[in-house]
């Protein structure tokens, strides 16, 4: 199954690799900007221009558990690997931890000067990233609230982080399409590669660490491999903005969604 939010207010979940569509989420009343699987396949997360995060029950179709809390649009959530906790990032320049079971906001991060781009908890921690439009990468510890680290570098908004689970590096992306891959033991860039000039929207790795894949606003996805030091386009959704990208890890497909409304599968 695929899930992708757009900005017509709807989420949608979608057989793969055929590309039927098993369920429409109505409810949200912005844009859907996150979607994020319980652990268990069965509930699904979003983040929503309307400042709020919706729980859905997958085989219903409905949303059982609504988060207010934001005073500005929320830009991502993601659900810990428990299940049992949900962090989203806002515009409004902080982060949230959300209970699931008391339905309740556990802490809200505050630190970051500008909007908070993404979220996401490292898989089997209590580790959040976080990065922000104030050029800024985030440890936080999602036991307690506070951060713990703040990685340094990029000379532009970031716009997306994420971890590599093979290889303890973290990817980042800006608004001038530079791309970091830092060691996430050090709090310095260890490789900086730039697929701009236009904005880099979002990164993903792939299962082995080794490779990553940048959505850029240039119509294209860029494929890094900083071992090879090689970058290379896939091209195929026009030159319209490819705002996602995600692997497909079983059989290494890449998926990417676009502005035109479009969903990508690359093999």
């Amino acid at each position: 199954m695929v899930v992708t939010g757009s900005d017509d207010h709807l989420w949608k979940m979608w057989t793969f690799p055929d590309g039927d569509i098993i369920v429409v989420g109505e409810g949200h009343t912005d844009w859907v900007s996150g979607c994020c699987f319980h652990p268990s396949g069965t509930q699904l997360i979003t983040s929503s221009g309307d400042t709020t995060v919706r729980i859905w029950d997958l085989s219903k179709g409905e949303c059982v558990l609504t988060f207010k809390g934001h005073a500005q649009a929320v830009w991502d959530c993601s659900w810990h690997s428990c299940g049992d906790f949900v962090a989203s990032a806002s515009k409004d320049s902080t982060s949230k931890i959300w209970d699931v079971n008391s339905e309740r906001c556990r802490y809200t991060m505050r630190g970051h000067k500008e909007s908070v781009s993404s979220i996401e908890f490292l898989p089997f921690s209590n580790t959040v990233l976080t990065s922000s439009a104030d050029k800024t990468l985030s440890l936080w510890d999602a036991r307690t609230g506070l951060r713990v680290c703040t990685f340094y570098g990029h000379l532009h908004s970031c716009n997306h982080a994420t971890f590599s689970l093979e290889s303890n590096t973290i990817a980042s992306c800006d608004s001038c399409g530079v791309l970091k891959l830092w060691d996430v033991r050090q709090a310095v860039p260890i490789l900086s590669v730039d697929t701009g000039p236009l904005s880099a929207n979002q990164v993903a790795f792939n299962h082995s660490g080794r490779t990553v894949a940048v959505a850029s606003s240039d119509g294209a996805v860029k494929i890094v491999q900083p071992e090879l030091d090689q970058l290379h386009s896939l091209r195929g959704q026009g030159e319209t903005e490819v705002q996602s990208v995600a692997f497909h890890r079983p059989v290494e497909q890449l998926l990417s969604g676009a502005a035109d409304g479009t969903v990508c599968v690359w093999i």
